[in-house]
């Protein structure tokens, strides 16, 4: 692979991720789409989460194919909040999905109305995020709550507005025509023609 390893390592990363959302959807919704079967989808989450994120690694310590790292407080304790962003960001998404759906049936709309907001939101929000926190935030070795303000230029500043509002634009388009299909089929069902019964006639005998 060479020097374009790299770029494999994020295609995957753009696929799990960009995969994750309507994943989670249509497993809630085989689940039953309940609060409980949320809660299942979450507990699903967690087990994956346990696998990947702690047996893996594990494995990778214990049969020495990657040395222990040293193990220093700050790096354990802003290494775990990543890992307590990801799960809160993964219980937020179901329950999103659980009170848009709900709010829709008492608004008396169907009930995908909000829910194709949701991975938009999402997913045209971070950006964003990503970027100011990274220019507020300089954490150094040793000393993690380092703060300084360090503007990119408006380049970059558009660039993640437009990569924001393209990514909200596109999920949203998505998740509309799926809705839209849904619709359709609904409505489209087709009439079974039944063709009347014809009297048997028995003669009499003469």
């Amino acid at each position: 692979m060479g020097k374009y390893e790299w770029l494999l390592y994020v295609l995957l990363a753009g696929l799990a991720w960009g995969t994750y959302v309507p994943i989670i959807f249509y497993g809630g919704n085989e689940l039953g789409g309940k609060a409980n079967a949320r809660l299942m989808a979450i507990f699903c989450v967690g087990l994956a989460y346990f696998v990947i994120g702690v047996l893996f690694p594990l494995v990778m310590f214990l049969t020495g194919q990657y040395s222990w790292p040293e193990l220093k407080p700050t790096g354990l304790v802003f290494a775990s909040l990543a890992g307590v962003a990801g799960a809160v960001g993964a219980i937020c998404v179901i329950f999103a999905t659980q009170s848009a759906v709900a709010t829709a049936k008492d608004a008396g709309l169907a009930p995908d109305t909000y829910k194709l907001f949701i991975a938009p939101l999402i997913f045209g929000l971070a950006p964003v995020i990503n970027t100011i926190v990274s220019s507020l935030w300089h954490p150094k070795a040793g000393q993690p709550f380092h703060f300084e303000l360090e503007l990119p230029g408006w380049k970059l500043w558009l660039g993640i507005l437009l990569v924001g509002a393209g990514a909200a634009l596109v999920l949203f388009a998505k998740e509309e025509a799926e809705s839209t299909k849904q619709k359709a089929a609904k409505k489209s069902v087709p009439a079974v023609a039944v063709a009347p019964a014809s009297p048997m006639v028995q003669e009499a005998p003469q």
